[in-house]
């Protein structure tokens, strides 16, 4: 039996990237799934994928960070798929890298309504209607940034620590009711937000250096999010509750030598 076998599963920021793969491997562990995002025509590629692979998927165009728009994704998904066990909370932002002293405060507002607030909402909402449905698991992306300085810009890094200790928080508000709230925290990851980094290097016949501070020598794939996604999102993690996972080839576990990147 596939492990995500008949549960309803919501995606957000899935027209892409980590969403994408993760709406992939969801509704091939057996998952019916919603994919969730603001424009329509990757979100209907994400979905002519995942159908053409044999599995199930519905478009939601929703903002991640608009409360009454991510209640209307539940309510559709309850309505039309039959409930909802799963929520990754996967959409979010990052920030250009601009000087410590020269960032403003709407730099800094913008990290944390493009990351922290929709988290917040994604746990509030489906976490609401979980624990009034017998349970179910709620998966927030944070990032190996947020553990440590220069893994990022400093606003996206305060952020996506915001959004760890929603992930404790959150899991202790909704203690006694089956409802787990985990977070995966990528490292570096070709999606969207970072191709041009990538897209720099292979033009610089630098490619082959990226990951190469980890210890397993390489960047992240899409797909070894989505991995994590998912078991987080199935039984085999279920006695896993308010926990970070760093998914980051090891780079969290080490004080890696490399140049400063500003």
């Amino acid at each position: 039996m596939k492990r995500l076998e008949g549960r309803r599963a919501v995606i957000t920021g899935a027209g892409s990237g980590i969403g994408r793969a993760s709406a992939l491997r969801f509704a091939a562990e057996g998952a019916l799934v919603m994919a969730v995002g603001r424009r329509e025509a990757p979100l209907q590629e994400t979905a002519d994928l995942v159908r053409a692979s044999g599995g199930s998927c519905i478009v939601q165009i929703a903002d991640a960070g608009d409360e009454t728009a991510m209640q209307g994704a539940i309510d559709r998904c309850v309505q039309e798929l039959g409930g909802l066990e799963v929520f990754f909370a996967n959409a979010g932002n990052t920030d250009s890298v601009t000087p410590f002293l020269e960032q403003t405060v709407a730099q800094w507002d913008g990290m944390f309504r493009d990351n922290v607030i929709p988290a917040f909402i994604a746990c509030k909402l489906a976490g609401r209607h979980m624990a009034a449905h017998g349970g179910g698991s709620i998966i927030l992306n944070s990032s190996t940034g947020s553990l440590r300085a220069r893994g990022g810009t400093e606003a996206y890094g305060a952020a996506k620590a915001g959004v760890n200790h929603l992930t404790m928080t959150a899991a202790c508000a909704f203690a006694g009711q089956n409802v787990r709230v985990n977070a995966i925290l990528p490292g570096l990851t070709e999606t969207g937000l970072t191709r041009t980094m990538f897209d720099w290097a292979r033009k610089a016949g630098k490619e082959d250096r990226l990951g190469k501070l980890t210890p397993m020598q390489r960047p992240g794939y899409v797909e070894d999010m989505a991995a994590v996604a998912a078991f987080l999102a199935s039984d085999d993690s279920a006695y896993m509750d308010g926990q970070l996972l760093p998914v980051d080839g090891g780079i969290s576990a080490t004080h890696p030598a490399g140049k400063f990147v500003y």
